[in-house]
């Protein structure tokens, strides 16, 4: 019998270890918020602004305009743009859920992107629990794709919201 002198290259075993099974969230994510975000970003998918305004929270920040967005309201008529035409410009899907204070702060992230489906951009949110009992996004932000990313979000997968 043959054994292997060496170990496994620490990258393939941590390439192995980064892929989720599809169509769920990793392990260590949170499956109510893990859905959330995904509900979230098919607002975007079906065009839906009301909805979408739904799962802001009235302090929300977002950080995609030239300068913070600040409330509800100035999200939701900055981001107007982004559903006015028949096709989405960009979407998005989380590959990180984690709850930072459970039943109170909550953190997703994930890759964005294009119409043509090409890697553009890495979101991160903040979400807080409402007295309703509803995650609601109170930070948003984005930033440059990493190479990581580029390696596992080659294209996007239309089995990780399901």
């Amino acid at each position: 019998m043959k054994t292997l002198s060496q170990p496994l290259p620490a990258c393939l075993v941590l390439a192995a270890a980064a892929l989720p099974a599809l169509g769920a969230p990793p392990p260590q994510a949170d499956a109510t918020l893990w859905q959330r975000e995904c509900d979230f970003a098919d607002t975007m998918a079906r065009r839906d602004l009301d909805a979408f305004g739904r799962f802001v929270a009235e302090q929300a920040v977002f950080h995609s305009g030239p300068a913070p967005l600040r409330g509800r309201a100035a999200v939701q008529a900055y981001w107007r743009r982004f559903y006015t035409e028949a096709q989405a410009p960009f979407s998005w899907y989380p590959d990180v859920a984690e709850l930072l204070e459970p039943d109170r702060l909550a953190h997703t992230s994930g890759p964005v992107f294009g119409p043509d489906g090409a890697l553009v951009a890495r979101f991160h949110t903040v979400w807080r629990k409402e007295a309703d009992g509803q995650w609601r996004v109170l930070l948003d932000h984005g930033g440059p794709a990493s190479p990581g990313d580029r390696d596992r979000h080659p294209r996007p997968d239309p089995e990780a919201c399901r």
